[in-house]
C-alpha cells in the first residue's frame, strides 16, 4: 500500500464507513485490481499517483491501459472514482466517496446499514 492510499485508507477509517476490500480483482479473466472497493455496491475508488513526476498512470501506455481498465470496469456496472494526491490531502476525496456511497446504498443495496 502506497503511502497515499494508506493516508485515505485512515480517512475512510475515522469516516466510519465500512471496510473496503483492497486490492479487489473485479474481473474474471484480467488481473485487475481496484485499490478500494466495495463489491455490494459495485464502488471502486482508484488512487492515482505519479502525475507530477511522470509516473506510470501519466505516460501514453500506463494512461491508455487505464482507461481500458476503467472501461471494462464500468462495462460491468462499476461506479470507479479516481482520486489524486490533492482530493485526497484537501479532503475532497473522501467528501466525494461518502456522497457516492449514499447514493449508491440509497438505489443499489437498500438493505445495507446506511452511512448517517
Amino acid at each position: 500500500m502506497s503511502a497515499l492510499e494508506a493516508e485515505l485508507a485512515f480517512q475512510l477509517t475515522a469516516l466510519g464507513l465500512p471496510e473496503p476490500e483492497r486490492e479487489y480483482r473485479f474481473h474474471p479473466t484480467r488481473r485487475w485490481r481496484f485499490d478500494f472497493a466495495w463489491p455490494a455496491l459495485g464502488l471502486a475508488v482508484e488512487v492515482e499517483g505519479g502525475g507530477w513526476t511522470g509516473g506510470r498512470h501519466t505516460r501514453g501506455k500506463g494512461f491508455e491501459q487505464d482507461m481500458t481498465k476503467y472501461s471494462e470496469a464500468m462495462k460491468r456496472g462499476w461506479t470507479v472514482y479516481r482520486c489524486d494526491r490533492r482530493l485526497i490531502q484537501s479532503g475532497e476525496a473522501i467528501d466525494a466517496i461518502l456522497q457516492i456511497y449514499k447514493r449508491l446504498s440509497d438505489t443499489r443495496a437498500p438493505s445495507l446499514s446506511r452511512v448517517k
